[in-house]
């Protein structure tokens, strides 16, 4: 994936040079294409919540459009930024509006839709079938006594009242199948919060009789909602991609670069497979009280995490954020330094702060939690703004505060802002790698892989921004 192929190579060429440009031209407008985007080094991506395309599982984002993203973003050499739209409508308009960059959904290419967007290469190809559930009694009856009870031809949807999602493709197939089988099928719209597989589940609980659905998506579902048929077609087979401003072009031909190289590659179709082939994996997410969708948990720890954040003052989901980078919530995790359990306690530190068992969860996570207290109380007094300390103490949590300090003093000799961690003491912690620095007077504690609090800060944040979109 990282070999540039000469296309794009020429593309990327044809990017610095107009980089170069829009920074010498300053009153020309611009537009977010590539070069604006190169430039903040960060590309938004517009997505909807689903089970399949962008998720929380065990306190790590997952998906189907998310690891794709990931792929792009390394590709590029571009950070994502993830935003979520509550309705394909809605979704459009932030694109519009340059709210974002690129949508980064399953949309089915349509005439109407090109008038709008931009659509990039098909990433998948897939057909529109009913999901309708199957009689209350299918286990015991033959299979041609199911079929009796089943709609296979959309004759029979006359009269019949069909739940689809605001803003889909689902509504104009709906409406010309109408006018195909000459009679009046009822079409709902439902909210565009509800996701398609919201309406899947509706169907199987019996709450609404018909919806449409993808094809893959359905079949996946089906895997969980084993009381559903999804055997009868309603389109031709239609393409799916994601989707650009029209203003945008230089973006698109990028994308559609790294997508055609993309799927020349396996790894490709391994994350296709893992959320919409692999059917035993989708029942045990589905099914899990730690998927928020389903459970709205991030962890088994949930209640003692919220009870440490409320102490601290921070917002739980922080705190969480903090200690699956520490473990992945394993109460057993042990590090080659001899740190141990959910919050990677080392020995000394437990035991100081009340944790006799630290592979005992509760105590682990109240025992961190009163480590982060004392780094509170020892940064109140040299940092004021408290959103500033709060990145002080994560990375001292991480790094110790002695390292911190020395980060400060370098900070403060060579004229950054000592109170300010982002491109200032952050800046100098990197610099702690190298002798030039570690080896002044003013360093105290010597070398430090600076690295390692910087990306732990980095990653924090951007889990807790995850959380953010899905737990409340």
């Amino acid at each position: 994936m990282k070999n540039i192929t000469p296309e794009l190579a020429k593309i990327l060429i044809i990017f610095s040079l107009l980089l170069a440009s829009c920074k010498s031209e300053t009153t020309r407008k611009t537009y977010n294409d590539l070069p604006e985007i190169m430039e903040r080094g960060k590309l938004i991506a517009l997505t909807s919540y689903s089970p399949l395309s962008y998720f929380i599982y065990h306190g790590e984002p997952m998906g189907y459009e998310y690891e794709l993203l990931q792929m792009l973003g390394a590709d590029l050499d571009l950070d994502i930024e993830i935003k979520l739209a509550h309705d394909l409508e809605e979704m459009i308009n932030m694109l519009e509006n340059g709210e974002g960059d690129l949508i980064a959904y399953g949309l089915t290419i349509t005439s109407d839709r090109k008038d709008k967007l931009a659509f990039t290469v098909p990433m998948n190809v897939t057909r529109q079938v009913l999901v309708q559930r199957k009689p209350s009694n299918w286990r015991q009856m033959k299979l041609h006594e199911i079929e009796a009870g089943l709609i296979r031809n959309p004759f029979d949807l006359a009269g019949d009242s069909v739940y689809v999602r605001k803003g889909t493709a689902y509504i104009n197939r709906m409406k010309n199948l109408s006018g195909e089988i000459g009679d009046s099928i009822i079409i709902i719209e439902a909210p565009g919060e509800l996701t398609t597989e919201d309406l899947i589940n509706y169907v199987s609980n019996d709450s609404i009789k018909l919806t449409v659905a993808d094809e893959n998506i359905a079949q996946i579902q089906s895997a969980y909602y084993q009381n559903l048929d999804i055997a009868t077609p309603l389109s031709l087979p239609q393409q799916t991609a994601w989707a650009t401003r029209p203003s945008s072009p230089l973006l698109l031909d990028t994308i559609n670069a790294w997508l055609t190289e993309a799927q020349n590659h396996a790894d490709y179709y391994v994350i296709y497979n893992k959320y919409y082939k692999n059917r035993q994996a989708f029942r045990s997410r589905y099914a899990s009280e730690f998927n928020p969708s389903t459970g709205g948990s991030i962890s088994p720890y949930d209640e003692w995490i919220k009870e440490g954040a409320e102490k601290l003052g921070w917002d739980w989901r922080l705190l969480a954020a903090l200690i699956y980078r520490e473990s992945q919530f394993d109460p057993r995790a042990q590090s080659w330094a001899g740190a141990t359990g959910l919050m990677q306690l080392m020995p000394r530190t437990a035991h100081e702060f009340g944790a006799s068992n630290p592979y005992d969860p509760q105590q682990n996570i109240l025992a961190g939690v009163e480590f982060l207290l004392w780094l509170e109380n020892y940064w109140s007094e040299h940092i004021e703004d408290p959103e500033e300390r709060r990145k002080f103490v994560i990375a001292s949590y991480n790094v110790g505060q002695g390292h911190m300090q020395d980060a400060r003093k370098l900070a403060d000799a060579f004229g950054a802002d000592p109170d300010v961690w982002a491109d200032n003491v952050e800046e100098f912690m990197l610099k702690k790698t190298n002798p030039e620095y570690y080896n002044l007077d003013i360093v105290s504690y010597g070398y430090a892989s600076g690295i390692e609090p910087v990306e732990y800060i980095k990653t924090i944040n951007e889990l807790y921004e995850h959380y953010q979109n899905f737990i409340e």
